[in-house]
């Protein structure tokens, strides 16, 4: 699907009927190949036939005419939504008013394009957007070479201070890049410590002694962000609850949430959703799930569609708990959700986790099955080594409970020569042990007798932080091994 295609495809009714006034102010004589490809592409979706299309508008002509009205409906499109949505969003808006700005002072009216950047850099300050300020104090340098009233100074002075706070703040977004994705391609099964956490406290110490910078919200969501985010790589799930839910109930006292910053808000409330499941509370994560569902109604679903598949999460998490009944439901319906399913990660996330439901109500068949659809995935193919390790123990702990003992010795030899680099890390020690450990289990029937497999069992049983060694397995190997020996 071409890029047309998608933007059509995720156009809403209101958007359609305003595209199609949008084109009939220049309406030309005779039929519209523009609006009827437009209506095609729209109603055909995936049964989309270029071949079919272009032999409908222009017979046999060559594709050279076809593809230019592709281009010029594509920039039509793009025309009208800039109208219909150019004052949705207050960033888009200040880039509305520099394109205005722009347009004035190529004109030589200068008077003009001075009012319309005055205008951007009221509404850039107002939502301390720092990054579009530098543009707009380097707009009034530029604008100072023909306006006497521009003192230059002024606006050199505002710049040099607004970089400084660019700087620091660059600092974190660049360090917290690199923690988001690192957690994203491990899907936070990672056995190693993430090591770019260090720089980022250091770094955070230093920008919280700035004692102007920290009176910004901009600096406190941001601060927000990284605390939150070092106390999860950590696990350190009980202070990560504490200061979520303070800071949350603090931004909400000092009414610091608006449509600017809704996107933080959500995210907040999906990292207090998950912080809740991790201390074991099930029914207040549920709560603030609801809390999720209700801040994506709000500003006419701004952001609905993007944390949709966080609200199925905190759903399926929980409930994976209370009722795996339900928790396989709620993925069965995500499943058929073709907006969850366009991002590969989420994709991992529901055949991983129908894998696991199975397997933990005992559907071992089906929990093969959703495994190999998961391996299939060109996500899992670029995902983190240590997490395909991890599932390919779990794959071994299943092929046991169904006894494909032949399939399982085939499954145990590929593994050890797949991630024969893994199995000599320190991280992957307890991959290792359970390796072993099954290699043996499936030569013995009495595992209490066999004293040496019992042995390397108990190393296994005997780790003591029960809640961080589960948190890197995709099947809590703990409680697997003490049912096979109880």
């Amino acid at each position: 699907m071409d890029i047309l295609n998608q933007v059509i495809e995720g156009m809403n009714k209101e958007q359609v009927r305003f595209f199609k006034m949008f084109i009939s102010r220049r309406r030309e004589a005779g039929s519209r190949k523009d609006a009827e490809l437009f209506d095609y592409i729209r109603k055909s979706r995936e049964r989309y036939d270029e071949g079919k299309i272009h032999r409908r508008l222009y017979q046999h002509e060559s594709k050279n005419s076809f593809y230019r009205l592709k281009h010029r409906l594509l920039q039509d499109l793009n025309k009208s939504l800039m109208v219909q949505h150019f004052d949705d969003d207050e960033v888009v808006y200040i880039l509305h008013l520099l394109a205005l700005e722009k347009f004035y002072f190529n004109k030589n009216n200068t008077r003009t394009a001075g009012y319309f950047l005055k205008k951007a850099e009221s509404e850039a300050s107002r939502i301390e957007n720092f990054e579009l300020l530098d543009i707009i104090y380097g707009e009034f340098i530029k604008l100072s070479h023909e306006l006497v009233a521009i003192n230059p100074d002024t606006y050199i002075a505002l710049r040099k201070k607004n970089q400084e706070q660019i700087h620091q703040l660059r600092a974190i977004d660049d360090i917290l890049a690199a923690v988001s994705y690192q957690m994203k391609i491990t899907q936070n099964f990672s056995s190693s410590a993430n090591p770019v956490i260090p720089i980022l406290q250091k770094t955070l110490k230093k920008v919280s002694k700035d004692k102007e910078l920290i009176k910004s919200s901009t600096l406190r969501f941001k601060i927000y962000d990284a605390v939150s985010r070092i106390l999860l790589q950590k696990r350190e799930y009980k202070a990560l609850e504490d200061y979520l839910l303070g800071i949350f109930h603090e931004f909400e006292k000092e009414d610091l949430f608006n449509r600017n910053n809704h996107d933080t808000k959500l995210q907040m409330i999906v990292f207090i959703v998950n912080t809740l499941f991790k201390n074991g509370k099930q029914k207040e994560s549920l709560k603030y799930a609801g809390k999720l569902k209700e801040a994506m109604e709000e500003y006419r679903r701004l952001l609905y569609n993007k944390y949709l598949f966080f609200y199925y999460n905190s759903l399926v998490i929980n409930y994976s708990k209370l009722d795996s009944r339900k928790a396989i439901e709620i993925l069965d319906e995500m499943k058929a959700n073709a907006k969850i399913r366009s991002t590969p990660f989420y994709e991992m996330f529901i055949y991983g986790n129908l894998a696991v439901l199975n397997f933990d109500s005992r559907n071992f068949h089906q929990s093969i099955r959703n495994l190999n659809k998961l391996y299939l995935l060109d996500a899992y193919k670029k995902a983190d080594r240590s997490l395909q390790f991890k599932f390919a123990i779990a794959e071994l702990m299943i092929r046991y409970e169904l006894q494909d003992f032949d399939i399982l010795e085939v499954k145990i030899n590929n593994v050890k020569k797949d991630f024969k680099e893994l199995l000599s890390k320190k991280e992957s020690a307890r991959e290792k042990e359970m390796l072993a450990i099954i290699s043996r289990m499936i030569e013995t029937d009495h595992l209490r007798k066999d004293k040496t497999l019992y042995n390397k069992i108990k190393v296994i049983l005997g780790t003591k932080d029960e809640q961080t060694e589960g948190d890197s397995e995709i099947i809590n190997y703990k409680n697997w091994l003490k049912e096979k020996i109880n």
